[in-house]
């Protein structure tokens, strides 16, 4: 069993009508060149759709070569260099009601979540009250979890230079562990100068596609945390590039987590000095691996290393309804 993952249609589509063609035939060992070729293959590849949909199919052939040699893929990267993953609690979709939160912040806290991240539900739109809740949001979380918990706000790129600098001020207090996303990714001098301009760490990534804009970003000084997503930047392969890149710059890389099983073998085959953390949807992923007979699920805020061969994913038959093979 084979598997890219939930994919968008639109990604699919090119897989199906540009990718399938070319790849047919080849030699699925040959990493290096299959993913060059994909990626000189198309004038787009650089970022978007089109190099989501080179993500897929290398995860895939990651998947593949696993499986060919009979070893979970992080084996194949050269780990394990530790025996489980650390993931942080991702709360999007939780209430941001004051005691919803401060209830919701203490139960994660004793299901071993050291670190907690939490999403930002006003911008400048909001006008002052929407400031003052944001505020109010760092430090009813700092206030009831105390010291030992790591805090994370993500901004979902709504927020602009002025409005991220004026909150990071006011809760530079409460010690975050980053602000994400403060802005959209082609402001790179708003990331730049917002780093510059407050001791709060600033993190984004997961619309950075490739090693490229990543170099980028990190000559510039603008991120403290990097988040690439190996559903999207370019696939395992990729992101492997991007760790070293990150490595020289003494920039940590945390995975954004659309999905968890690529990111899981990269981080659990990478120096945790480089790849600490991963992301865990709290929400989303109650339901996502829904079809697979062992979802990935962290006990004590940790993900074991799968055993099984290639990502380790079996599908569950007693789930499936029904079955459609494509042919080529």
């Amino acid at each position: 069993m084979v598997s890219m993952g939930r994919i968008d249609r639109e990604i699919a589509v090119i897989i199906l009508e540009d990718l399938r063609s070319f790849l047919i035939g080849k030699d699925a060992l040959a990493q290096e060149k299959l993913w060059d070729e994909m990626y000189r293959s198309n004038r787009h590849s650089r970022a978007g759709y089109f190099l989501m949909a080179i993500s897929a199919v290398d995860n895939a052939l990651w998947d593949v070569r696993g499986r060919y040699f009979g070893v979970p893929v992080y084996r194949l990267l050269g780990g394990p260099t530790r025996s489980s993953v650390e993931v942080y609690a991702s709360c999007l979709g939780f209430s941001l009601e004051p005691e919803a939160v401060r209830k919701r912040c203490l139960s994660l806290k004793a299901e071993g979540y050291r670190n907690q991240k939490w999403f930002m539900a006003y911008g400048p739109g909001s006008g002052p009250e929407g400031m003052r809740k944001n505020v109010e949001l760092v430090q009813i979380l700092r206030e009831t979890l105390g010291d030992d918990t790591e805090l994370m706000f993500d901004a979902y790129s709504g927020w602009d230079l002025t409005y991220a600098l004026e909150w990071a001020h006011q809760v530079e207090k409460y010690r975050p562990r980053w602000i994400e996303e403060a802005a959209h990714p082609e402001k790179l001098e708003s990331f730049v100068t917002l780093r510059r301009s407050t001791t709060v760490p600033v993190a984004a990534g997961e619309h950075i596609y490739g090693r490229w804009e990543v170099e980028r970003y990190l000559e510039a000084g603008a991120l403290s945390v990097l988040q690439t997503d190996p559903e999207w930047c370019g696939g395992v392969s990729e992101l492997l590039k991007i760790g070293a890149v990150a490595s020289v710059h003494d920039v940590p890389v945390i995975p954004h987590g659309h999905s968890i099983h690529a990111a899981l073998h990269v981080i659990a085959s990478q120096s945790p000095m480089t790849f600490p953390l991963a992301e865990y949807l709290i929400i989303k992923m109650r339901h996502y691996y829904h079809f697979e007979k062992n979802p990935p699920v962290p006990v004590n805020a940790h993900l074991a290393l799968p055993t099984g061969p290639g990502f380790g994913i079996e599908l569950d038959p007693a789930k499936i309804l029904s079955t459609t093979v494509l042919h080529a």
